[in-house]
């Protein structure tokens, strides 16, 4: 990525400096975090870089070399929930969120380019807004404390661009550390680094796009959420990580609602499991974790699509310890832990899935657990 080298093409000057903040996956732990439970991502390599600098106009201006040429313009005071629409939503709530916030934000230029997939279900939205969150913070010399910085991009996410997601997502983009995955409380936002070497355990941990893309500010998202918020208060508890166990969901008398609050209670319990096999390095046992999770997401939250259940079927059968899709569902991408000597093998058996299916060849990458986000210069 050279976003330095955008910003000067664009605007025809060197910036201020550049931020990047990396996508993430997340190994176990889906639609756990706006129910207040806990989730266990990590970092990847991939990312997005925004360059930036101030400017004493008061506009906010945005360009990405992924979406053309244009630089879009906005003054800060116009700004307001869906205007502008589309991507610059997610930077331009960011600038929203901050001012709203009580911050002081100045007028500023961003330079966006990214290696990281849009609607792979690897956090680009996120990305993005964190990079931005630590530019126009630091730009403008705002003391920030990284937690409420993931806060005001959940804000820019769900108010102004208009996705009802929940907070794992910035949390993980900003607290990351190389080489471990992230035990989140999303009720607390707090973060207990747990180290993840699947290559010493003789292991890869296989990303597969589907490229069948997902858009969370559909309805299918806010449906769920819904569905989860009146589960909870009809179990008169606070969100549903606080349900006792799965027996008190027999009080859930409809169905939808049961099916949708035992995937919730079900997933916090496979973190736990997983973190503490992560910590006692026993990273080998948690396929079965993975897969289970994937057939709760499939079927008592309905969420998978015939593309990731195709995937992990294939990767299953061709050797894969455990596969799950990742991300917050309806398209994207499935993680597979995989021995190192058959990732060849698993990746063959799914692209053969895929072409028996009439179906666009998937994509590959390995996901080595990286650093978070942070200014690059």
């Amino acid at each position: 990525m050279s976003a330095a080298q955008l910003f000067a093409d664009r605007y025809g000057a060197q910036p201020e400096g550049v931020w990047r903040a990396p996508g993430r996956v997340n190994l176990i732990g889906e639609h756990t975090d706006y129910n207040d439970g806990f989730a266990l991502p990590f970092a990847i390599a991939a990312g997005v870089c925004v360059a930036a600098s101030a400017r004493g106009d008061g506009i906010l201006a945005l360009t990405s070399r992924q979406q053309g040429a244009a630089v879009i313009e906005v003054p800060l005071g116009e700004l307001t929930p869906g205007q502008p629409g589309g991507w610059a939503a997610y930077p331009a709530g960011v600038a929203w969120a901050l001012l709203t916030a009580g911050h002081h934000v100045g007028g500023a230029s961003l330079a966006i380019d990214a290696d990281l997939a849009a609607g792979a279900g690897l956090a680009s939205s996120a990305a993005l807004e964190c990079a931005t969150g630590l530019a126009l913070a630091d730009l403008y010399q705002l003391a920030v404390p990284r937690t409420e910085l993931a806060a005001i991009g959940r804000r820019a996410e769900n108010d102004f661009a208009g996705a009802p997601t929940g907070l794992m997502d910035q949390l993980a983009v900003l607290l990351c550390q190389a080489g471990h995955a992230l035990l989140l409380d999303c009720r607390s936002g707090a973060g207990v680094a747990v180290p993840l070497d699947a290559a010493a355990a003789g292991l890869a941990l296989l990303i597969i796009d589907t490229r069948a893309r997902h858009e969370l500010t559909g309805g299918g998202y806010a449906s769920r959420r819904r569905a989860c918020e009146d589960a909870a208060r009809a179990l008169c508890v606070r969100a549903l990580r606080d349900v006792a166990g799965a027996s008190a969901l027999d009080r859930l008398s409809e169905d939808v609602l049961r099916r949708r609050a035992r995937h919730v209670v079900s997933e916090n319990e496979r973190v736990r499991q997983a973190a503490e096999l992560l910590r006692t390095g026993r990273l080998d046992r948690i396929g079965a974790l993975l897969t289970a999770s994937h057939s709760s997401l499939r079927d008592d939250f309905e969420v998978s699509w015939p593309e990731a259940d195709a995937a992990v079927e294939a990767a299953l059968e061709a050797g894969a310890l455990g596969a799950r899709m990742t991300g917050a569902g309806f398209g994207g991408s499935v993680i597979a832990l995989v021995p190192a000597v058959a990732v060849a093998d698993v990746a063959a058996a799914v692209t053969d899935r895929f072409a028996r299916r009439g179906w666009r060849s998937p994509g590959f990458g390995s996901a080595e657990p990286s650093a978070g986000a942070g200014r690059l210069s």
